[in-house]
């Protein structure tokens, strides 16, 4: 199963926060809603959201 948790860490740990996603670089609500609840995103999302953190996947995203 695939858990988001790490993302919210690093979100905190790089001052973004999920209203900047959305206005700034224009994630939809139903993609933060799909992180917040560990739901299938696309690789285009998980890429978009590394350049964003500037880090890599094993930062954002663990296998449980």
């Amino acid at each position: 199963m695939i858990d988001y948790s790490p993302l919210w860490e690093t979100m905190k740990a790089r001052n973004i926060s999920t209203y900047q996603l959305i206005e700034k670089h224009h994630f939809g609500k139903a993609t933060i809603h799909k992180l917040r609840h560990n739901e299938n995103v696309t690789v285009v999302t998980l890429e978009r959201l590394c350049q964003i953190l500037h880090c890599e996947v094993s930062d954002i995203v663990k296998l449980s």
